[in-house]
């Protein structure tokens, strides 16, 4: 029983509750190299865990630009994320069902995500489940994202539940770090890839259909 003791369940928001890898990664790729980016697997793999405002940085130190800012490409970066979430199946099955389930035993329900706020909107309209968050956080107003705790205290003080009664479900290591940190309890969250895993998690799911869960 993963819920035993807790009040609250924490989601990360992609990965978890949409899967937006790809999309992340086709939008970045598109707008900075159309910025004379050469954006580079190796490279890419660094900026996977970063907010925005942070992956804008990493490609502007290996490749200046300067024919807009680093603030409007960031935003060029976000607006066509929020394109392809809008024209991509890109949900995750299960999801909106277990949250409802949640609801029904009166669990608090949260989102934590590294992603900016004006994302979250667009993706919980698309999945219809707006309405059964109790609390929303974005790493945009933390001094830091993920994997620093910052964005799951906030979430807890939201909540008023005390960490050590919260659940988070996480699908990377930056994020059950930050969950861990803040004196969480974490799932991670495998959407079907059962080779992978991270030692540091406390439970793991594969889908969000495995009815023991709750």
């Amino acid at each position: 029983m993963y819920l035993k003791d807790k009040k609250a369940v924490i989601f990360d928001m992609d990965g978890v509750i949409i899967d937006t890898e790809v999309i992340w990664k086709q939008a970045e790729k598109e707008v900075f190299s159309s910025l004379g980016v050469n954006v580079i697997e190796e490279y890419a793999k660094e900026t996977q865990s970063m907010i925005t405002s942070e992956v804008t940085q990493f490609w502007y130190k290996k490749f200046p630009w300067s024919n807009i800012g680093l603030r409007e490409a960031e935003q060029m970066v976000v607006s066509r994320v929020v394109e392809l979430i809008k024209s991509k199946d890109c949900l995750i099955h299960g999801v909106k069902t277990f949250m409802e389930r949640l609801k029904s035993k009166n669990y608090k329900i949260g989102l934590a995500t590294n992603s900016p706020f004006t994302i979250i909107p667009v993706v919980l309209g698309k999945l219809e489940i707006a309405h059964l968050f109790d609390a929303i956080s974005s790493a945009e107003f933390e001094v830091k994202g993920k994997p620093d705790p910052a964005i799951y205290y906030t979430t807890a003080r939201k909540l008023a539940i005390d960490p050590k009664y919260c659940l988070v479900i996480e699908d990377s290591y930056s994020g059950i770090l930050a969950a861990k940190k803040a004196g969480m309890s974490v799932a991670f969250f495998t959407n079907g890839n059962k080779k992978l895993h991270f030692e540091i998690a406390d439970y793991r799911i594969d889908s969000f259909n495995m009815m023991e869960l709750i």
